[in-house]
């Protein structure tokens, strides 16, 4: 059985690269999954993250928001309207860039283990 190496997980992760070629681009646009790598031609229409990357966000981010908040506003004691301005700052970037590593990972870990990719 011959099995495809592809790019590493981290470098498809982290640089948002095709999961076989390592070079074409993942991402049309922000967060949407592109049908093929532009590079080789690997039909990425089939491999769908679905809610993981959300969820992710939600579970990692969420936690360190609020534990960070709270600890702010134990320590610091500022109004309601510096959290108001904070925290979006600090949650909504980081969110995206979360899920967007998540999503890369994902398709990158299904196209590995997808028994028929060729």
């Amino acid at each position: 059985m011959s099995v495809t190496q592809g790019s590493s997980l981290v470098a498809a992760a982290l640089l948002g690269r095709c999961p076989r070629c390592g070079k074409g681009k993942l991402f049309r646009g922000l967060l949407d999954i592109r049908d093929s790598c532009d590079v080789c031609g690997l039909d990425l229409r089939a491999h769908d993250a679905g809610d993981g990357p959300a969820v992710a966000g939600i579970f990692v981010i969420g936690a360190l928001a609020v534990g960070l908040a709270l600890w702010v506003d134990v320590r610091f004691e500022p109004p309601l309207w510096v959290h108001a301005v904070v925290w979006p700052l600090f949650v909504l970037p980081l969110s995206v860039l979360t899920m967007r590593w998540a999503k890369a990972a994902l398709v990158a870990l299904q196209w590995r283990h997808r028994r028929d990719s060729a």
